[in-house]
């Protein structure tokens, strides 16, 4: 998979996975089936999280959820964007996820996927912002929570990421991150 996705730490010392391109555009909606169709080629794969070394597994059940759940139906705008290029940097920003919080199962129709519960992870990443000229003028970072199952065979396995939100506060001029 070649990507131009790179980690980068903001002024707190907080690490940000860097988006350099936008590949879903659109000034309305979202082609979430073209979202699930790239989601695809990640399935099988499986990624440590630097700060407890646990994998995270990718598995078949990703695509369709990330692109068709409840959630993903409310997004629009910015936060809509921020989801559907956050795949790009998925190896990423399962890396850098830190703030585990476990929760019990709740439904009965994840009785089996998610036997052992559920753990929420936080992480941060950044799109550019392009002017009228074409050029990154800045990159806004969006908070995101990545929410994980532990299955019946014992693995955790990635099944959407949720709760994204920009973080007004924190913009980035493209000059700052050559510097």
């Amino acid at each position: 998979m070649n990507t131009n996705v790179d980690i980068i730490e903001d002024t707190d010392g907080n690490q940000i996975v860097l988006i350099n391109d936008i590949i879903f555009k659109g000034k309305r909606n979202v082609n979430w089936n073209d979202v699930e169709n790239y989601l695809k080629q990640y399935v099988g794969e499986f990624y440590a999280i630097a700060a407890t070394n646990e994998i995270v597994y990718v598995g078949a059940d990703l695509p369709d959820e990330y692109a068709h759940s409840n959630y993903t139906r409310i997004l629009k705008g910015a936060n809509a964007k921020a989801k559907a290029n956050a795949v790009q940097g998925l190896p990423e920003i399962i890396k850098i996820a830190s703030g585990k919080r476990y929760e019990e199962n709740r439904k009965d129709k994840h009785s089996a996927n998610a036997r052992f519960g559920w753990y929420r992870y936080e992480s941060r990443i950044a799109l550019p912002v392009y002017g009228e000229s074409g050029d990154v003028e800045r990159y806004n970072v969006f908070h995101a929570a990545m929410l994980i199952r532990h299955d019946k065979d014992g693995k955790l396995y990635l099944y959407d990421i949720m709760n994204i939100k920009k973080e007004t506060s924190k913009l980035f001029r493209s000059i700052d991150l050559t510097q």
